[in-house]
């Protein structure tokens, strides 16, 4: 059977297939972006600050004087205060 003889009923099918799949790979690739950029999550849960509170931007492993001291300080923030100015 060649595309031509495919009913219209097949081709939905199998455009509803395509569609899967690139919202499967788009998905996967989401969630393993997501969780490299988050590093560890339960640091965001517990401490309630934003990434750039500890890294210098948001992605970056790379650690603010902040996140230094949260990572000297047993990943605690007592004694680790941010030079941002609070409103």
């Amino acid at each position: 059977m060649n595309q031509s003889e495919l009913t219209s009923s097949q081709e939905e099918i199998m455009k509803a297939i395509k569609v899967g799949l690139l919202l499967a790979v788009v998905a996967g690739w989401m969630a393993v972006s997501s969780s490299l950029m988050l590093g560890k999550p339960e640091y965001t849960k517990e401490t309630k600050k934003a990434c750039t509170y500890c890294h210098v931007k948001a992605g970056s492993k790379d650690l603010n004087d902040v996140g230094k001291c949260y990572a000297k300080n047993n990943h605690k923030l007592e004694g680790c205060e941010s030079k941002e100015v609070k409103k």
